[in-house]
């Protein structure tokens, strides 16, 4: 993301400014337009397994206001990676707490990938209609690749079994209750060593890789419906 534009600057290569400007219009797309739909599938899950705590507090909502932290926000920016403020969730509610509380989780990212999907079919749609000039059908499909990017790298990093990251609740799912108070009590502690190697780029290659079979797998589905165009 922007990050990589900065550290380019830096060692004085070259650096495409409409190709940035086009990935800052989908990395804002995603802040103002995904994020709220990521928390939103939190609460829409909660609320169908049994807890409103989400409903209540009106969080089940497309409204970004809602959702945008701003340091998180940044991280995306930034990073291509992120998080938003975090849906309320009163695990007690639930029939089952561990493993309903690992499904609430799971619904943000998958939302991502659906969404990643969507983009992908509608990049594919771009393809198939006359007309459409090849200057603006270049960087429409541009804009394409890097929400598809953004909204898989989010769900790659989302799953990531770390406190408070989704895929720690996921995990949570396997561990016993003693365990996951252990777990949970140095929660402080491992957001700052997240963001540490955040900054340091030592998260960049295994995430990098996971996002790049995920974003294979996402293409390949998205092509499905146009091979007798191909």
């Amino acid at each position: 993301m922007l990050f990589d534009v900065i550290r380019s600057l830096l060692a004085g290569r070259p650096v495409d400014l409409v190709s940035v400007l086009v990935q800052v219009l989908a990395v804002l797309f995603v802040i103002f337009c995904i994020l709220p739909l990521h928390e939103c599938a939190h609460g829409w899950m909660a609320s169908k397994l049994g807890d409103d705590t989400a409903r209540v507090n009106g969080r089940i909502t497309l409204n970004p206001l809602a959702s945008i932290d701003p340091f998180g926000a940044l991280c995306i920016l930034l990073f291509g990676f992120g998080w938003a403020k975090a849906v309320p969730v009163n695990p007690h509610n639930f029939r089952n707490p561990k493993r309903d509380m690992a499904l609430t989780a799971l619904a943000g990212p998958v939302s991502n990938l659906l969404a990643a999907l969507a983009g992908a079919l509608l990049q594919n749609v771009l393809f198939v209609i006359p007309g459409i000039p090849n200057g603006l059908l270049l960087w429409i499909s541009v804009f394409f690749s890097y929400y598809i990017s953004i909204n898989v790298m989010l769900a790659v990093f989302n799953l990531i079994p770390l406190p408070p990251l989704d895929g720690s609740r996921v995990l949570g799912a396997f561990l016993s209750y003693r365990a996951l108070q252990a777990y949970y009590r140095y929660q402080q502690y491992i957001m700052i060593g997240l963001v540490v190697l955040l900054f340091s780029g030592l998260l960049d290659y295994p995430l990098s890789f996971l996002a790049n079979a995920v974003s294979d797998g996402i293409y390949w589905l998205a092509s499905l419906p146009f091979w007798a165009f191909w």
